[in-house]
């Protein structure tokens, strides 16, 4: 398999290209946003609630790896894909735990303890968490406006939080603090796997991170296989988010990720809450009045400002670097 041939990772010639391939790394970046954001309102579906609980939380986590993780050999199988090289293997297992194993897991506990319309909003927190990360890893310069606009648009998912904590004010549900460590899995995992995607095809990116990730997912799965029936809502909830969340939706993000930028792209993630929303009123009969239709066009405006602010790239290493004429 050849690496991935695009404009994020050969630099560009004109503005012009450089602008479309930013556009295109918005809209699928949107599209794996879109995928992701039924992620926990169809866990939730699949786990239950402390009173009427249906799967096993450590089955839904790894289940879900397993499965995308043998759809993932398939395809790589049939494509008589190479092995990556050997510097990819850290990063890839660095991904691996973010993604396949960190975020899922987590997730998936605090699901049965909160209401998907409440993680949707901590989980908001993903985007500047993605940046900041991403902007070390890969040594970008976002600008002060970039900056502002990633923080009102979290500090606008963050006052939603505390606005519909009702009577517990800013206090803190201890799955939150599930959900938290959930968000820092994802952006590390999020960050490693864009990197990757510059000089590997996008979905052998979480191909190669799921495959990685079978000898520890697939005995857990079975291991934690239900007991008892299930309903149907149940078994439909985990293969979404077997074949949506844990494999399809990776192939559009990480390509956004490699194409836009990943400080840039992981903007999008903020409309993700808002997205999760919608989702969960005709699933869960979870309620979206005025109030969250309205922060969520906030947080859109936010997202679309920041697209207009630099983000400057890393410095040329120093033998590329011009020497002063004298």
């Amino acid at each position: 398999m050849a690496p991935a041939a695009s404009l994020a990772s050969t630099p560009p010639g004109t503005a012009q290209a450089r602008a479309s391939a930013e556009t295109r790394g918005l809209w699928l970046g949107l599209l794996g946003v879109a995928i992701f954001a039924l992620t926990l309102p169809m866990t939730r579906l699949a786990v239950g609630s402390p009173e009427a609980p249906q799967m096993n939380t450590v089955f839904i986590a790894m289940g879900r790896a397993a499965v995308a993780g043998l759809l993932s050999a398939a395809l790589l199988l049939a494509r008589r894909a190479p092995l990556p090289q050997r510097a990819d293997w850290l990063p890839l297992a660095v991904t691996a735990g973010g993604v396949v194993f960190g975020f899922p897991l987590l997730t998936s506990l605090a699901m049965r303890q909160v209401q998907a319309v409440h993680a949707s909003v901590i989980v908001g927190l993903l985007p500047l968490a993605t940046a900041a990360v991403a902007a070390l890893l890969h040594r970008q310069r976002p600008s002060g406006g970039f900056w502002l606009c990633a923080t009102a648009g979290t500090a606008l998912v963050v006052a939603f939080a505390v606005l519909r904590s009702g009577t517990a004010g800013l206090a803190l549900h201890p799955a939150d603090l599930l959900l938290m460590a959930a968000m820092l899995c994802a952006a590390v995992g999020y960050a490693f796997g864009a990197r990757l995607s510059q000089r590997m095809r996008a979905d052998a990116v979480i191909c190669w991170a799921l495959v990685i990730s079978l000898p520890l997912s697939a005995p857990l799965a079975a291991l934690s296989w239900p007991q008892a029936p299930l309903p149907a809502t149940a078994w439909g909830a985990f293969a979404y988010v077997s074949v949506g969340s844990m494999w399809l939706g990776f192939f559009a993000w990480y390509r956004g990720l490699a194409l836009g930028g990943t400080v840039r792209v992981s903007q999008v993630q903020l409309v993700q809450p808002f997205l999760g929303m919608l989702a969960s009123v005709p699933l869960l009969g979870e309620r979206l009045d005025a109030v969250s239709i309205g922060f969520g066009l906030a947080v859109l405006a936010t997202v679309a400002l920041g697209r207009r602010m630099p983000v400057r790239p890393p410095p040329a290493p120093l033998a590329e670097r011009p020497r002063p004429t004298s």
